[in-house]
């Protein structure tokens, strides 16, 4: 599937220096900052720096070095926010169906309190 990036969304303008951001973490491919709404006591995002939608445009279609970048910043990250002990969730919407607000590839790392069941039948 080709996949048509929108480069005026939120998280581009972030990377772009146009909205600032909590930084946590910045690496040459990866950017993790705090949700302005945080939905768990730990709440950070992380993105690439690359042009991807979704994850799997990020899987078919980053170089490798992108590829690892972005999934060593996310275990940075939880060994940074002190995660592991307790757990987190880690969450990656894509599409309509999956409910992505924001067309650009980000995963959340939520953690600090019981999370509740990820998904109720229905």
């Amino acid at each position: 599937m080709a996949y048509s990036y929108d480069d005026q969304n939120i998280f581009a303008k972030i990377l772009r220096g146009e909205i600032p951001n909590d930084t946590v973490l910045e690496t040459e491919h990866s950017l993790a900052f705090r949700d302005i709404r945080p939905q768990a006591p730990t709440h950070v995002l992380v993105i690439p720096r690359g042009a991807y939608v979704c994850y799997d445009d990020f899987a078919q279609n980053a170089s490798d070095a992108e590829i690892l970048d972005y999934t060593r910043t996310i275990g940075k990250v939880c060994e940074m926010e002190g995660v592991a002990a307790n757990g987190f969730r880690l969450i990656s919407n894509a599409g309509a169906e999956g409910v992505q607000e924001v067309p650009h590839l980000h995963v959340h790392i939520l953690a600090g309190r019981p999370l509740g069941r990820m998904l109720e039948r229905g």
